[in-house]
């Protein structure tokens, strides 16, 4: 199509759709020619695409735009919606394209919900939020010597039980759920925004739309997520388990400015504190900003503060051509180093969060007691990502039941 080959869709329902250019330019049809144009800075009804799939090929598709006729590409390499009700599926077709997946799967909750549609995503994940984790979990992570829980969550749980399309309701529950069995085996919780409006960054678990980060492009957006932390704060301050309320989950340099997100961390430390004067306030460190330390006059100057750092070795090619006892090495001096950076007397707390990479038993033992080491010099603490996941050795239940990890003696 022109250049636009490799795109975005933007669900609206079942057959409807945007399409995002990678420049992040909306596809359209032109004011009054037909010819499709990619300008638009946000989705209108001209931007506004139904989808007809081949009913014995579901790769070919036809695009049926907003004035009603079908897009077909012309002798002049241009695409132009003029085509009227076709009759076949030939290859000799203009109208005729071949839609093929390409790039990386996005994950997350957006995607799953967009992907499934409202009706079957909903009980998708109230199964996921009913079963996953569940009340004895907290029992096993308060009997296993752990004090607390730190708990993701998406900017739409402002706006439970409706939430706006595609997300679905049941998240405020789960965290309600959560909250109270935290009261219960008395457990601390962090609230952590993982996602927040317009995505902080490119990943899934910043419910990214379709892999682009937008989040503090707009002082609109700031303004919203200020208010999400608002409304957190003012549900659960009166919790005796809320422990800490997490701003912002790994924003990434550069799109991310220190401007942009040390006026949110202001605004947002704020929020906080109109409804809790106790509870500790977690500032994420920018991912790939090369300075560990750019927070650290900021948050020194907010009683309660807490810098964020996360040391992922398992994320970093350079680690998995390093021996085990170079891993170690890396940790003791190293991450260490850079935790003491910002670890300073009357100075922010810090928190660490980690994980172990893939290695034998006796590795592992060795990784996570060097870790579990360093780590414990964070004034606050640290955490591991995460209690539970498909994968056995970023489980943290499964590593302690199973005697790769021991945090007691």
């Amino acid at each position: 199509m022109n250049g636009y080959n490799a795109m975005q869709l933007w669900r609206i329902n079942e057959t409807t759709f945007n399409f995002r250019t990678p420049g992040g330019e909306f596809v359209g049809i032109g004011a009054s020619d037909g010819i499709i144009v990619a300008t638009a800075t946000a989705p209108t009804l001209p931007e506004t695409f139904q989808i007809v799939r081949c009913p014995f090929d579901k790769d070919r598709v036809r695009i049926k735009a907003a004035n009603g006729y079908f897009v077909q590409a012309i002798a002049t390499g241009e695409v132009i919606a003029d085509y009227g009700e076709p009759t076949r599926w030939s290859d000799w077709d203009a109208s005729v394209f071949l839609m093929t997946k390409v790039g990386q799967q996005l994950q997350g909750e957006y995607q799953l919900c967009n992907g499934y549609g409202t009706d079957k995503a909903t009980p998708v994940l109230r199964d996921h939020w009913n079963t996953y984790i569940v009340e004895d979990d907290f029992k096993f992570i308060a009997s296993s010597g752990l004090t607390a829980v730190r708990i993701p969550v998406g900017w739409w749980i402002a706006s439970d039980p409706d939430p706006p399309a595609p997300y679905v309701g049941g998240s405020l529950q789960a965290l309600d759920n959560a909250f109270k069995w935290a009261e219960k085996y008395k457990l601390g919780v962090i609230i952590d925004l993982h996602a927040a409006p317009g995505s902080q960054n490119p990943w899934e678990h910043s419910s990214s739309r379709d892999g682009t980060q937008e989040w503090g492009t707009t002082d609109a957006n700031i303004a919203q997520t200020v208010q999400v932390i608002e409304f957190l704060a003012s549900r659960y301050a009166t919790s005796p388990s809320l422990f800490a309320v997490e701003l912002m989950n790994e924003p990434l340099a550069p799109r991310a400015t220190l401007d942009s997100l040390t006026r949110y961390y202001r605004d947002g430390y704020d929020a906080v504190r109109r409804h809790s004067p106790a509870a500790y306030v977690v500032m994420s460190n920018r991912l790939s900003s090369g300075n560990a330390t750019e927070l650290l006059q900021f948050a020194g100057g907010l009683r309660g503060a807490v810098i964020d750092v996360h040391y992922y070795t398992m994320f970093n090619s350079m680690f998995s051509n390093f021996t085990v006892q170079q891993n170690i090495d890396f940790v003791r001096t190293n991450f260490s180093g850079e935790l003491a950076a910002i670890t300073t007397q009357n100075g922010p707390l810090t928190f660490v969060e980690w994980k172990v990479p893939n290695a034998t038993k006796e590795e592992y033992q060795k990784y996570a007691a060097a870790q579990m080491s360093v780590y414990g010099q964070a004034t606050f603490g640290w955490s591991y990502w995460t209690v539970k996941n498909a994968n056995n050795h970023w489980d943290l239940e499964w590593m302690i039941k199973n005697g790769y990890i021991s945090l007691k003696g």
